[in-house]
């Protein structure tokens, strides 16, 4: 039986992932990673405690931070540390939030503009306990940033808001020039890995994105290893597609703690290559799909290449 058959149909058991005893298994070489030694990674974990803020990098653990702050990158994590949901996958702490620092998106903004980015990512844990899920605090951000750093392009990864009404439009009307909001997995394993979420929700968060304002390039993201088939990513893919999704990441899942959920398999370097060119063919604009791909990574040249894909495909047109 050949590889991708195995992948396609061997049997799944997402009712073990909430084991509190998951060993975390050995990675594989590909997606081993060297300790961050940098001097300007010093720097950046120096500016962002001086600006009291918190990083997606930190908090979720993310496996690129040595390279991405090594060259002044870094994704702002807003609206604190606590998240209001549980999901299997993330290394986020869950509790009772505080309540929101008004002086937030200015501390954002002056951070960015003295890392002098050209482009920034701004992500947030999920505050349901908010009226509007934090949707005006991350359009504060924004206007925040526009006002310190004018050239920066800016990128937000929002959360569903739990689906509040007049949440995504607010931040819409702010204009970031890229929304992205990550289905994180396929719809089968959505009650075990992301219980608080409902995929087809955030399909239409996605699709409502377009609708409101089609300038906006939008993006999302999966997960790989959780136990998906190849057959069900094809799916999304299509389904991300049908919502007019721009760019598409797909990368390894990495286990955080063994009481998060366990990792059913390392997907090969060749496998997520198979993965990209079958997105391309279906009409993405962008696509990175590598074991280290994460939503936030490249994110300054992706944003170059997403307009420069979009530009050529509205000259061919």
């Amino acid at each position: 039986m050949s590889t991708r058959l195995v992948i396609d149909h061997r049997l799944r058991h997402p009712e073990k992932a909430h084991r509190p005893d998951n060993p975390i298994q050995r990675k594989p070489a590909w997606i081993r990673v060297k300790a961050p030694t940098h001097p300007v990674y010093h720097e950046t974990r120096a500016l962002m405690r001086a600006n009291g803020l918190v990083t997606v990098c930190e908090e979720a653990a993310c496996p690129n931070i040595g390279e991405c702050w090594s060259q002044r990158h870094a994704t702002m994590m807003i609206m604190g540390d606590t998240c209001t949901r549980a999901c299997a996958f993330c290394n986020v702490a869950t509790g009772r939030p505080a309540p929101l620092a008004a002086d937030e998106p200015a501390r954002v903004a002056d951070a960015v503009a003295k890392l002098g980015l050209a482009h920034v990512v701004v992500t947030s844990v999920d505050r349901d306990d908010l009226p509007d899920g934090g949707a005006g605090h991350f359009a504060a951000t924004i206007r925040a940033i526009r006002a310190a750093a004018p050239a920066t392009t800016i990128e937000v990864l929002t959360p569903d808001f739990l689906r509040k009404p007049g949440a995504v439009e607010r931040v819409v009307e702010a204009r970031p020039d890229v929304y992205n909001h990550n289905l994180e997995t396929v719809p089968r394993l959505y009650p075990t890995i992301r219980p608080g979420a409902r995929y087809f929700a955030s399909l239409q968060l996605l699709r409502q994105v377009k609708q409101l304002d089609p300038s906006i390039f939008t993006k999302s993201g999966l997960m790989a290893g959780l136990g998906e088939s190849r057959i069900e990513i094809m799916q999304v893919m299509d389904d991300q597609r049908a919502a007019e999704v721009d760019f598409l990441t797909i990368g390894q899942y990495l286990q955080p703690t063994v009481k998060h959920a366990a990792v059913d398999r390392f997907v090969t370097p060749g496998e997520f290559a198979e993965y990209a060119a079958l997105a391309r063919g279906k009409g993405f604009l962008l696509v990175s799909a590598t074991p280290l791909t994460r939503s936030s990574y490249h994110a300054d040249a992706d944003f170059s290449s997403l307009r420069a894909a979009r530009e050529a495909k509205l000259a061919s047109a």
